[in-house]
This record gives C-alpha cells, structure tokens and sequence, in this order.
C-alpha cells in the first residue's frame, strides 16, 4: 500500500511541475489533449457560468464574468501548490515513519501538515524529518515550493504587460469602429477622413496587433478569459471587426488596402484558428447567419457610398468564402467565453442622445449616425 502511494505521490509531482513549466514557463502553445490546467479551467469555467446563467442584468454579469480571468489564475496556483504539497507527503508516508513528533511517528494527517509548512518554507518545528532520506525530500520540498512561487510572481508583471498591451488596441478602436466595433462603422468613419492611407495604415498597425495577441494567448490560453474595462467591448469583438474589415475590401475592392487587408486577414484569422485548436473547441458556424445573402446589394451600396474602388465582379462568393474561414471559430470562442460577436454595422444605429464621437466631428450638433463609441 505504502509502495502504490509513493509511486502515485512521484507521478503527481512530476505531472504537477511539468504542467506549471508548460502554461507558464514555455513561451509557445501546447495542443495536448490531455492537461491539468486545461482540465481545471474547464471544471471551473463550466460552474462559473452555470450561476451567469442566473443573472439577468447584462452589466452585472458582465462584472461577474469579469472576475473569473484574474481570480482562476489565483486558484490554479492554489491548485498547483496544494497538489506539490499533497504529492510530497505521499512520499514522506510511503517511507513509513520518517517524520514525527517528540511524541513519536505521526501519521499521513501529520506528514502533509510537515509538507505544507515545508512548501512554503515555514519551518515551524512541531513535526521533524527523524532519518536521512526524510531529511533530503525536506530540503528538495522547500526548494521547489520556493522556486516554485519565486516563479509565479515574477511571471505576473509579464502577463499583465501582453493584458495591457492587448486592451490599449482595442480602446483605439474604439473611436474609429464604436463600441462595440463593427467593419461599418469602421469604413464609414475613414470615408470621411481618407479612406484609402488612413485605412491601410490602421490595418497595418492591427496585423501587429494580432500577431502579439495571437503569442501571448497562444502561450497563455487564460488570457483568453480576461474581459476588457467596459461591458461593450472585448478583443474577441475587436478582431471581429477587423477581419469582417478585411474581408469586405478582399472580396469587393482593389489597390493598396486590399494588399493590407490580405495581410491582416491571414494574421488575425490564424490567432483565433489557434486559439481554438489549443483551448480544444470545434469551430461552430454562426447561427442565425451575421449576413444573410439578401443583405449583399446594401453591402455594396455600403461600399460604393464609402467611396471604395470597387471591382467590376461584386465577388459575393469570395465573401461567402472568406466569412467561412474565420466566422465558425469566432463563433466557437464567443460560444465559450460568452462574449458576443458584434453585427457588420452596415445599418448606423442611432442614439437618443449626441455620442462623444458626434461632439467631436460634428460641433453644430447635427448627428453622424454613428456607433456608440463607449469612454474616449
């Protein structure tokens, strides 16, 4: 019995470590099926949105959805540290009274007290190591719990860096696209301020963008679970946006900002390819339909009112394919982190009262029909 414990407690050891060195210590993602992390935030995820399910107000769940980014990553390296600390005293148990009190041998209840106050290098002296080799697993424990939580907190500043990078991109967004972003917006906004170098530059800043999002989420996937400062926005919508951006002047138009557009495509479509391959969720297609085919003739209207140079082929179809290979993972992560998938914002959606964005553009009060912008 005592064998079977100590080979289990050795396995949970080393399984424990190897998974905090791949989710936080390996700078690149890992697509095995099967890891402690993943099945942890999946246990965790799963019962925090049973209680969202609960919550009618939109703002309150999405405060209380909030929560889970910052506060899962503290429970799992709770996870972590309780589970070294368990594998250890499996250990020590299994060597058969190696430590004890001056009373005498103490039991699995006293020899996972001994490794917990030995993990996090306490050292309180009321349970003692009494031979050599429980001597030897003391000091390897103290050690690894010390590594271990040096560890942690010096990651913390670094994957808040990615976080903070991450959601400055999305804050400028949101004066050029509303909030929440949609392509419609976006063009309609750079129609009047020089659409084709304006475009194509802003684009070209987000092909940066999406790149940096998809390596830090791809190393870290519990970023994907961190929501932005306001309800209205998340980097889920934004590179929503952005690629219904780039597929529109794909199919439809030519010159310089489709040759952008091309590249932020392919950039931006890979990170949430990605990222549903290692979060393990099956690409799903949208339903009901974004854009519907009777909504195409105002697409381009919408476009040719934008002063696009437009193609002589509407290329409806290369739409059609081009929406198939983005809009069933985004679809899959919206499922998922329930973070909604905005429209294509063809339709300016008006507002009862003048948005920041109206105040700024247009002084004599007359209304530009734009999106809500949020907090500028």
């Amino acid at each position: 019995m005592r064998i079977l414990v100590g080979v289990l407690g050795i396995a949970l050891l080393l399984t424990v470590l190897w998974d905090a060195f791949e989710t936080v210590v390996l700078p690149r993602h890992v697509t095995r099926a099967h890891r402690l992390a993943r099945a942890f935030f999946r246990v965790i995820w799963r019962a925090w949105t049973l209680l969202a399910g609960g919550i009618r107000s939109v703002k309150t769940r999405e405060t209380y959805l909030s929560f889970f980014g910052p506060l899962s990553m503290l429970l799992l390296l709770a996870f972590w540290a309780a589970m070294l600390a368990l594998s250890f005293a499996m250990l020590l148990w299994s060597l058969g009274g190696v430590v004890g009190t001056p009373l005498g041998n103490a039991s699995f209840r006293a020899a996972l007290y001994f490794s917990g106050t030995t993990f996090f290098t306490l050292g309180l002296g009321d349970v003692l190591p009494l031979t050599t080799s429980a001597r030897i697993i003391a000091v390897a424990e103290a050690g690894t719990g010390f590594g271990f939580l040096a560890i942690m907190i010096a990651y913390l500043p670094t994957l808040y860096s990615g976080l903070s990078e991450r959601e400055v991109s999305i804050s400028l967004l949101d004066a050029r696209a509303g909030s929440p972003p949609t392509a419609g917006e976006l063009l309609r906004r750079h129609s009047e301020h020089g659409m084709r170098e304006g475009l194509a530059a802003y684009l070209r800043e987000w092909e940066g963008a999406s790149a940096h999002l998809m390596e830090t989420h791809l190393s870290y996937p519990f970023l994907c679970f961190f929501r932005s400062q306001h309800d209205n926005q998340s980097w889920l919508a934004a590179v929503t946006a952005i690629l219904d951006v780039c597929a529109l002047l794909i199919a439809y138009t030519e010159g310089e900002t489709q040759w952008q557009a091309q590249l932020t495509f392919a950039i931006a479509r890979h990170a949430v390819a990605d990222l549903c391959d290692v979060l393990r969720i099956r690409p799903w297609p949208p339903n009901p339909d974004r854009l519907p085919p009777e909504d195409l003739p105002e697409i381009r209207t919408f476009l040719l009112g934008c002063g696009l140079p437009m193609q002589t082929d509407p290329a409806d179809r290369k739409l059609r394919e081009l929406r198939g290979m983005y809009e069933p993972y985004l679809h899959a992560l919206s499922r998922l982190l329930w973070m909604p998938l905005p429209t294509w914002g063809v339709h300016p959606i008006p507002h009862p009262r003048k948005t920041v964005w109206e105040r700024i553009v247009s002084p004599d009060g007359a209304p530009s029909g734009g999106v809500e912008p949020g907090h500028l």
